[in-house]
């Protein structure tokens, strides 16, 4: 009776090594959760970036207005006859 008790608990033991650390495991389960909602979290990221693009691609389509406002936020470009201010920020 003792053996078959010990023999009992050895599987026991061998079932519960395979659920934490066998392939496919617990402790498996748990990395790979980890790396999606790591990964989620970068596509979220991404969806935003997306959506502003859509956003000045439909501007940049849509009238001069846009196309104006990019060149002289990012050129600097200016009308004949037109002051142009450019305040840089102090660095210290």
């Amino acid at each position: 009776m003792r053996l078959f008790i010990l023999l009992l608990i050895s599987i026991l033991l061998l079932f519960q090594y395979d659920f934490w650390f066998g392939k496919n495991g617990y402790l498996d389960y748990k990395r790979v959760a980890q790396e999606i909602q790591q990964h989620k979290q970068e596509n979220e990221k991404l969806s935003q970036r997306n959506q502003v693009l859509a956003a000045e691609i439909k501007d940049l389509k849509q009238g001069f207005d846009a196309i104006e406002e990019k060149a002289r936020a990012d050129l600097k470009m200016i009308k004949p006859n037109e002051v142009f201010y450019h305040i840089v920020k102090e660095t210290k």
